[in-house]
């Protein structure tokens, strides 16, 4: 990769190993051509990182399905995520009942390649589906971001990296965080990064395009891709993928989220220019990006998770799109390591902290040439050291694979609403709803008089419900309703009432 450091302090130095050590983009010292990226490739085996993928996707998906079997989704995400699939499926408008009666979701966020796992529902109507489907995009992240670290650095680092990248916090905190849209947007960056490595001009262009069509920020990230070709000598190209990722990022966010939305505007600039109901001037944001030592702790441990290599190379200017929009934020929720924000950072990172280790290796300073040397080992014993606080750890523990109470009543209550029932309820049950009925949010829905009200009274309401019967009443007084089934916490009732002649977002009202 061509240097943004003109010092000449890390040119490649002796003692590299030909088929191994700097890797497709180093020259040799008589400054002849780099040996093909291709050939390179071959060199490196395909059936240990599958192999390594296969498990960390079953590692992954074995704890979202756990979590989803007894009933612990952390969000609303997995059931709006389903709705919107489920509409793709059958040939509709993604419309997600959950966000609010006829909601489209292209109005809140742009993702409309979501619509590729329509197949995988075709064959598998169920949440887990989804569930299953990020397990493997991530873990098709690592088979990318291990072969191309060791075509880069030779030995067994590929293998290192790949367990390094597949227990990485960023990963892990979102399998716990359930199926969300940047599922699609890993494996894409690992690849526009492997091109890049690999000096495969062409391909990062053309793998970096997809991403605008994953999330609306991500065309800020497309931006970055073009600026970095522009450095690397591919001017025009680069300028022209620089174009469009800022002409994506202003028409999603200006025209087509907008036109979506019935709102007629895009949501998410309150996150940056509200603080509750004060509002926040772009000064004042700017001056709080680091002003909480949450946002200071993440930005510490995601360039720690690479020992602080990934800050040797010019990708990880990939992040700050991500990041920039993170630390401007006055929502909490954005600045820490949980969620599943991070995920698309970490194939950058990781990849960035290989191409900080070839640059190293040959470096006129001794101390970092010789850090170089033990960065892999240290990155893995980095993840290997913080899973035991992470959401994999669960899975070592027994207790993991029992049934408890809870599950069993949340079943039973499951049981007791019919398929086809436009049901209101909370997150508990959602996701395991989204597939068969039609799904609301639990007081989002006024005016619909649903035929089921089903809620988990130990859901953390910011009241107690003394009256189940009354509370549902209370949201739908067009309705009345009376219990069908109480089982521990979980409650269903159904109304005695008739339809409604209008039901919004149902019946075109």
């Amino acid at each position: 990769m061509l240097e943004l450091n003109k010092s000449g302090t890390d040119r490649p130095g002796p003692g590299r190993l030909p088929a191994q050590g700097a890797g497709p983009d180093a020259r040799p010292a008589d400054g002849s051509p780099a040996p093909d990226a291709a050939t390179a490739a071959e060199r490196v085996p395909l059936r240990p990182y599958v192999i390594v993928a296969a498990i960390l996707c079953g590692l992954y998906f074995l704890y979202s399905y756990l979590q989803y079997s007894r009933f612990g989704s952390p969000s609303w995400d997995l059931g709006i995520f389903e709705q919107e699939v489920r509409a793709y499926a059958d040939l509709r408008a993604p419309v997600v009942d959950i966000k609010g009666p006829g909601y489209l979701i292209l109005g809140d966020h742009f993702s409309p390649i979501v619509a590729l796992l329509a197949p995988l529902y075709w064959l598998w109507p169920s949440a887990e589906a989804l569930l299953f489907a990020q397990a493997a995009f991530f873990a098709l992240g690592a088979v990318v971001v291990g072969r191309t670290t060791q075509q880069l650095l030779g030995g067994r680092s590929g293998l290192c990296v790949t367990v390094a990248y597949g227990l990485s916090w960023g990963i892990q905190e979102a399998v716990k965080a359930d199926f969300h849209e940047i599922a699609f947007a890993v494996p894409l960056l690992a690849l526009v990064c492997r091109a890049l490595l690999l000096k495969r001009w062409t391909a990062a262009l053309l793998w970096s395009l997809p991403l605008v069509l994953v999330k609306e920020d991500l065309g800020a990230t497309v931006a970055v891709v073009g600026f970095l070709l522009f450095v690397y000598g591919r001017r025009l190209q680069g300028a022209l993928l620089a174009a469009f990722g800022v002409a994506a990022f202003v028409v999603t966010l200006m025209v087509l989220i907008p036109a979506a939305s019935s709102a007629g505007t895009y949501d998410y600039w309150q996150k940056i220019d509200k603080n509750g109901e004060q509002d926040v001037s772009m000064v004042d944001s700017l001056l709080g990006v680091l002003n909480s030592s949450v946002k200071i702790e993440m930005l510490v441990f995601l360039v720690g998770i690479t020992a602080f290599m990934a800050l040797r190379s010019p990708l990880t200017l990939l992040i700050v799109p991500t990041l920039g929009w993170r630390l401007l934020s006055q929502d909490s929720n954005h600045w820490g390591m949980v969620w599943h924000y991070s995920a698309i950072l970490m194939p950058v990172l990781f990849l960035a902290m290989a191409d900080g280790v070839r640059r190293s290796r040959g470096s006129h300073r001794p101390w970092l040439a010789s850090y170089a040397k033990v960065v892999v080992p240290v990155s893995v014993a980095i993840a290997v050291a913080m899973t035991q606080h992470l959401p994999l750890r669960d899975l070592l523990r027994p207790d993991t694979y029992s049934t408890d109470a809870r599950t069993d009543m949340a079943r039973a209550a499951l049981k007791a609403i019919p398929a086809g029932a436009r049901v209101e309820t909370d997150i508990t049950l959602m996701a395991h709803l989204t597939s068969d009925r039609t799904v609301y949010w639990i007081g989002g829905a006024p005016g619909t008089a649903p035929d089921i009200v089903a809620i988990n009274l130990d859901f953390g309401w910011s009241r107690p419900i003394q009256d189940p019967v009354a509370y549902a009443e209370q949201l739908h007084p067009e309705a009345r309703y009376q219990l069908k089934h109480r089982g521990g916490s979980f409650v269903v009732m159904e109304r005695t009432t008739p339809e409604p002649a209008g039901i919004p977002g149902v019946r075109g009202d």
